[in-house]
């Protein structure tokens, strides 16, 4: 196979340019091989890694569970429970993330609904987000509970 340039490899892996000269300062993706003229070559090999790592990224796995997965990921590299370990501390975390995001929706709606839309100088939306004021307002009856 033909070696890679950098922008063949971002386009095959589907990301942008920048961020393969990031994961490879991070540490995320090995350094390729040079030409003679001192550009870099990239092999399949790359491009597998970097869509490896774009699709972890996609699913919100954050740098250091994605460089464990890829330890993981090596032959003889680790077990499928181990694997599976990291999967589900970040499951927990995105069940988290969706409870806090339905709380905060149910608040807003809330906050949304007890506002008249008139011309007022006194606003549910605008108390709420103004917590000083909230604080002190006795009509603030949404509770962040």
């Amino acid at each position: 196979m033909q070696a890679l340039t950098i922008g063949k490899l971002a386009t095959a892996a589907g990301v942008n340019l920048e961020t393969v000269r990031y994961y490879e300062r991070i540490g995320l993706m090995p350094k390729p091989a040079r030409t003679n003229s001192g550009h870099r070559a990239y092999e399949e090999a790359h491009v597998r890694r970097l869509a490896f790592i774009r699709r972890a990224r996609e699913l919100g796995f954050g740098i250091e569970d994605i460089r464990a997965l890829l330890a993981l990921a090596a032959p003889a590299g680790g077990s499928c429970a181990e694997v599976q370990a990291i999967a589900q501390a970040h499951l927990d975390e995105v069940r988290a993330k969706l409870a806090d995001l339905a709380k905060l929706e149910r608040i807003l709606a809330l906050t949304v609904a007890s506002c008249s839309g008139e011309l007022a100088p006194l606003c549910p939306v605008l108390d709420m987000l103004d917590a000083g004021k909230a604080a002190n307002s006795k009509r603030n009856t949404i509770a962040w509970k």
